[in-house]
């Protein structure tokens, strides 16, 4: 007779499996940090078997950012470090300084936490984002295996960061007095007003702290980055060449937020998204300047202007205007601070009102994006929104405001660049506006050849993060070398 259980006993003599992997990720502050981080993830948990903990700052903990990480799968936990004293630091210190300051002075109690994971979990690996290098230091003194740099923006940013050094030494003036546009390798060259703000002043703290990231970022066993070759080839090339030194680098985008994800603010069916479904198709521009950005009131009022005049319709968040502070002055909270609607030219809303709509503070971006009604997207280039739109097919208009905006406007516009937005001029008069958004939406020159270079884009985006993708590929490559394991 056939004996039976030996199935059972088979098992008993199998070896126990390994403990799954974790891996630990610092988020520097700002949402447009926190989702892509979030994003790899997911990625991380469902494709591969790997969790992960999210460490973040006290100074970002808003209720946007505990409604986003609440909203997690359970494969991913949250911890945030303690408050560090930055009283020392001006008033008017740059956001990277602000940033960069806080991960330097959290080391001591990030190394606690990497250090209590490590002796809990099978911890493999830690990531830091951009303005985090200085936390290699902790993952070194808690023994953790691997540290990687996460960089949430594109191959144009990273090979300017990692060139700082050395432009630091070869560049002896401003890079705005630059007669002569930054040429790097396999980059598209940017004029020197262009280059990121926090290099726009040498004289600035934020300036000497980017320099300092740039010879870090080298200390990383590998550098992972949300973009995908489609969009920037040449620099994905001249990166994959190997250089002395420098860590390998991964494109392992886009990593973007799905409808299903956008899960903060709004209630079940946004208002704004009532209002597209009665849209035609395509025939909405969407305009919104990211989490943190606002605009002087001059430039508000020519936009809304330009918005009637390019008799376009349009779905406009709103927030109360940037004259008393930065245009990046909603950084840290995305909540507009006054009344928005105030700042509009009068009779702007009762005239517009049969075409557009005005929404203060807040849109569910990624279902807007995704809306067949949705025909463009009047952006600030912040990388994130960059993403979403091309991963949406949703054709731009650029303008920029601050950090790496300008110089992604170049990248991506249609002189030079790679083609999918068309530029406001620095002038942003109403007229130049309401060109630029019938351009983008129908025209048939400029325009045309924009909405075809983005449907192109929007596929290869797709096809990249599918099993088999080149973007699936290297994030496949980067957890073998964190766990030997092939998933």
């Amino acid at each position: 007779m056939e004996s039976k259980g030996c199935c059972s006993c088979k098992a008993k003599t199998e070896a126990p499996r390994p403990p799954t992997p974790h891996v630990a990720m610092l988020v520097t502050p700002g949402m447009g940090h926190l989702i892509p981080l979030a994003e790899l993830a997911k990625r991380l948990a469902a494709h591969h078997g790997v969790t992960a903990t999210l460490v973040t700052f006290a100074s970002t903990a808003s209720a946007t950012q505990r409604a986003f990480l609440a909203s997690l799968p359970p494969a991913i936990t949250s911890l945030s470090l303690p408050p560090v004293d930055l009283s020392d630091l001006p008033q008017d210190a740059a956001i990277e300084t602000l940033m960069s300051e806080e991960c330097a002075r959290s080391v001591p109690a990030l190394t606690e936490i990497l250090t209590e994971l490590k002796s809990s979990k099978r911890l493999v690996a830690f990531v830091a984002d951009l303005f985090g290098a200085d936390s290699f230091d902790a993952a070194v003194a808690a023994g953790v295996p691997k540290r990687c740099l996460f960089f949430p923006t594109n191959l144009h940013g990273l090979t300017l960061i990692l060139n700082l050094p050395k432009l630091h030494e070869s560049i002896p003036g401003e890079f705005k007095d630059m007669a002569e546009p930054l040429r790097l390798p396999g980059c598209v060259p940017i004029p020197g007003p262009d280059v990121l703000s926090p290099l726009q002043d040498k004289s600035n703290p934020s300036y000497k702290w980017m320099v300092h990231h740039g010879a870090r970022y080298r200390e990383a066993h590998a550098i992972l980055v949300n973009s995908f070759d489609a969009v920037e080839p040449d620099a994905a090339a001249a990166l994959r060449a190997p250089e002395p030194g420098r860590p390998t680098v991964h494109n392992i985008g886009p990593l973007t937020q799905t409808r299903e994800g956008s899960t903060v603010g709004g209630g079940p069916r946004e208002a704004c998204l009532e209002w597209l479904d009665r849209q035609p198709a395509k025939s909405v521009v969407f305009v919104s300047f990211g989490s943190g950005g606002a605009l002087p009131a001059e430039q508000m009022r020519e936009l809304a202007l330009g918005l009637e005049l390019s008799g376009q319709r349009f779905l406009w968040v709103v927030r109360s205007p940037s004259d008393e502070g930065a245009v990046n002055a909603n950084y840290y909270d995305a909540e507009s601070k006054k009344d928005p609607l105030a700042y509009l030219p009068e009779g702007f809303v009762e005239r517009t009102k049969d075409t557009g709509l005005v929404i203060p503070s807040w849109a569910p971006q990624i279902k807007v994006l995704a809306h067949e009604s949705t025909g463009g997207f009047l952006v600030h280039c912040g990388w994130n929104s960059v993403l979403e739109s091309l991963v949406h097919g949703v054709p731009m208009v650029a303008w920029p405001l601050y950090a790496e905006q300008r110089q992604n406007a170049v990248m991506m516009s249609t002189e030079g660049g790679v083609g999918v937005a068309i530029r406001v001029p620095e002038t942003k008069r109403k007229e130049e506006i309401a060109e630029a958004v019938r351009e983008m939406m129908v025209g048939q020159g400029k325009g045309a050849l924009v909405r075809a270079k983005v449907a192109e884009l929007q596929k290869a985006a797709l096809e990249g993060l599918c099993e088999g993708g080149a973007a699936a590929a290297a994030l496949a490559e980067v957890v073998h070398t964190w766990t030997g394991e092939d998933k």
